[in-house]
């Protein structure tokens, strides 16, 4: 990979590029320690700052998208989710699988409800229809599919809404490998009180239970 090609890698990752620029100063520091020891000391310190901000970051991120922790940064992307709504109840389709029909920032679109998905999935099609906004981190992740290992981009849904149930502020990852599949996964459900499968019925109950019109 050239220089430019290493640039444009890294901006696709900022926490890594905020840990390389910290590695970087940290080294400068120490190469200066003998000639200017005030600077070292502060150029050393300030990289080790810049490493522990991207170490914390880091488990920030990984705790929000797998989990039901409501951890929230806004002025790092990371703003509060939110899931509301009264008690939802979707049939088996006749594939095996609950499929919903949903609504995304207001764009009608179906979903695979998939409770072995970490997180919510959407097809390009579907981001760019619903105009679903990247995070203002713009990272991307190799995520497992059917079709093998694919780059997929984190982005946040404002709203999205089936049944009785609303959810704000949504992480998603936007899947081109999902073809045009859209999957609501555990990061949605796990903010739910309770769901549960009876007979050939997914239940799905809020935390916060209230009455909202059916879309």
């Amino acid at each position: 990979m050239d220089f430019a090609g290493l640039l444009e890698f890294l901006t696709t990752q900022p926490l890594l590029a905020v840990a390389m620029a910290a590695i970087f100063v940290i080294v400068l520091g120490g190469m200066v320690r003998g000639s200017a020891p005030v600077v070292s000391a502060i150029l050393r310190g300030a990289g080790n700052l810049g490493l522990l901000a991207a170490f914390l970051l880091t488990i920030a991120q990984v705790t929000r998208l797998t989990t039901g922790s409501d951890l929230s940064l806004p002025q790092f992307g990371m703003p509060t989710q939110s899931v509301s709504g009264g008690e939802t109840r979707v049939p088996m389709s006749n594939d095996g699988h609950f499929w919903v029909t949903a609504d995304i920032n207001g764009k009608s679109h179906r979903f695979l409800v998939d409770t072995g998905a970490t997180l919510t999935a959407i097809a390009p099609s579907t981001a760019l229809d619903a105009q679903v906004p990247q995070k203002s981190l713009r990272q991307t992740i190799n995520m497992r599919t059917a079709n093998g290992t694919v780059r997929a981009e984190l982005a946040t849904i404002d709203e999205l809404r089936f049944g009785s149930i609303l959810a704000r502020d949504l992480d998603a990852v936007v899947a081109p490998g999902l073809g045009t599949t859209n999957v609501i996964g555990m990061n949605l459900l796990s903010r739910l009180a309770r769901w549960r499968v009876e007979g050939r019925t997914l239940i799905l109950v809020p935390k916060n239970p209230h009455q909202t019109p059916d879309t």
